[in-house]
């Protein structure tokens, strides 16, 4: 079965709730998503905003506060929101990932070892029994391995180490200055190679939240090498559990049979978009929502993903909050009812912005002098 580039858009964004808000829990919410980027603070919340009805930011909040949702260092090494009962296959899943990345080179040259790093782990998830400041967990470390040795081991430990962050200060439950606490899992033994089995659900909950996708995609996502997911994969497709289709370049898509793909011709209703939101991550080909052309201007060259603007399900420009409401930079013409559409999304987000923080992600406004010359148009609050 072949299914075009539209139809994998249109695919993408029913499931990750984009093509209409839908009444959820948070919990649900986040479960059907599978990982919010949190990078920002801030960002899982303006997610679900986008994709939940009637979103109550408080009710994340004590998400965050009960561990049902919970915030670590997750997929591509970086800070994801993921739904507790995910969270210890996603861990182990990406363990070996952790290890090389986090246990190598910076950490050897701290004279330190992988080995040092197991021995460490058990005495520091048990010293995190409870919330710790880094500053605490680096004095822990600093304890038994000396001051020249501490930050580079601290570097590694608090990425390797099974460690949720503890949620700390409003507006968005974590701040600035991170807070640990301990999983309450433990690294997996030998863990450096991929276990089948906790691959096989990061897969599976992967093409429920953004397939159809290609080994290719899978690896970005996890950042996990394409050999075992290919295997992974392969051993699905025999069983049934995943149906193969044909992308638009000829490449195998892989998906699970009755998932939700709807036509091309689906409406998409004009979305503005997280920092770093997942649906512009999620691929190694991300030119399923994101224009070519427009991608080193949303990706900037340290890694910044500016809020998006999403036009019929593919990005079409930035927006940043100010004091007379909400600028959208639009990188090509718009239609007046595209507009309006943006206009009615800008004033409900300046409505949930009021509450919390009305200049979210101010201090990315220096990427904006960068943006070639387009159309800007401020957006007013409502009255």
């Amino acid at each position: 079965m072949k299914i075009t580039a539209r139809e994998l858009n249109r695919a993408t964004l029913s499931r990750q709730l984009l093509l209409a808000r839908e009444s959820s829990t948070v919990l649900e919410g986040v479960r059907r998503v599978v990982a919010l980027q949190a990078q920002h603070p801030a960002s899982p919340y303006l997610a679900l905003w986008n994709r939940l009805t009637g979103f109550v930011a408080a009710e994340l909040d004590a998400a965050f506060t009960g561990r049902s949702v919970v915030k670590a260092t997750l997929m591509r090494i970086t800070l994801h929101a993921v739904h507790a009962e995910d969270y210890p296959a996603f861990r182990a899943a990406m363990q070996p990932t952790l290890y090389g990345s986090r246990l190598g080179q910076r950490f050897a040259a701290a004279g330190l070892t992988p080995a040092d790093a197991e021995e460490l782990v058990p005495g520091l998830l048990a010293f995190a029994g409870r919330p710790r400041s880094a500053t605490e967990m680096r004095a822990w470390v600093e304890e038994r391995l000396g001051a020249e040795k501490k930050d580079a081991a601290w570097w590694g430990l608090k990425a390797y180490a099974p460690l949720h962050h503890a949620p700390t200060e409003a507006p968005w439950s974590f701040g600035l200055r991170p807070s640990f606490v301990a999983a309450g899992t433990g690294p997996v033994p030998g863990g450096r190679t991929v276990d089948p089995e906790v691959l096989r659900t990061l897969v599976l909950r992967y093409l429920a939240g953004f397939g159809p996708a290609s080994v290719a995609d899978v690896a970005q996502f996890a950042m996990v090498q394409r050999t075992p997911v290919r295997a992974v994969l392969r051993a699905l497709d025999d069983t049934g559990a995943v149906e193969r289709l044909h992308g638009p370049d000829g490449v195998a898509l892989f998906d699970l049979p009755g998932a939700p793909r709807p036509p091309a011709d689906t409406p998409a209703p004009p979305r503005l978009m997280a920092m770093w939101d997942s649906v512009l991550l999620a691929y190694a080909d991300r030119s399923r929502v994101i224009p070519p052309a427009y991608r080193p201007l949303v990706i900037r060259n340290n890694g910044d993903v500016l809020p998006t603007v999403l036009v019929d399900g593919h990005v079409a420009g930035v927006w940043r909050p100010t004091d007379a409401g909400v600028e959208v930079t639009a990188f090509h013409p718009l239609p007046p009812a595209v507009w309006d559409g943006l206009a009615a999304e800008a004033g409900s987000l300046a409505a949930f912005l009021a509450d919390r923080e009305t200049a979210v992600y101010s201090r990315y406004h220096h990427w904006w002098a960068k943006l070639p010359e387009a159309e800007v148009r401020m957006l007013p609050k409502p009255r």
